[in-house]
């Protein structure tokens, strides 16, 4: 990763470890790879959509940031993949951004320019997963340190809570 993201970079990969109760590996792959149903539970997206574009599917992302901050987009290509490691099912969901010409960026809206998302879920053996992910993103523009703490301390925690309860709310959608 040194080439891609530069030390000297003072920017923050998280990888994330935990768990969420009773919801089993495939709910919570189905409910993370439905674009609509997260527009639903997901307070910060803005805007969230999938297109094709030369044969590729592309993700546009738009996320609400707090005043007076700009709101931040995406543009990314993912890949979702259930793979068996020595009688383990794993499913593994790979993200990173792209530049497409169709997608041009928003005045007011910042572009995050690299982002790359890894992201792994199995059966905690009981009713549950086990969650892995590495994220890494240059939100670009300056970001205050209240607000990068934040994420860091409140904002990934309660991310995995409102999938949890994503999760159980899903059956009943669809």
């Amino acid at each position: 990763l040194p080439i891609l993201f530069p030390q000297q970079s003072g920017l923050y990969e998280y990888k994330i470890f935990g768990g969420l109760a009773d919801c089993p590996p495939k709910l919570c792959v189905d409910v993370y790879m439905d674009l609509d149903f997260r527009k639903q539970w997901d307070q910060y997206v803005k805007e969230l959509s999938e297109e094709t574009y030369d044969g590729e599917k592309v993700i546009y992302w738009e996320v609400k940031y707090p005043f007076p901050l700009s709101n931040r987009d995406y543009v990314y290509i993912r890949e979702c993949r259930e793979m068996d490691v020595d009688g383990r099912t794993i499913w593994v969901v790979l993200a990173q951004s792209v530049a497409v010409p169709q997608c041009p960026e928003k005045p007011g809206v910042i572009r995050v320019q690299s982002y790359k998302q890894s992201l792994a879920i199995e059966s905690d053996g009981k009713s549950g997963s086990k969650v892995y992910m590495y994220y890494f993103d240059n939100p670009g523009g300056m970001i205050p340190s209240w607000l990068v703490n934040w994420a860091a301390k409140s904002g990934v925690p309660a991310f995995l809570k409102d999938m949890q309860k994503a999760c159980y709310n899903y059956s009943k959608s669809t």
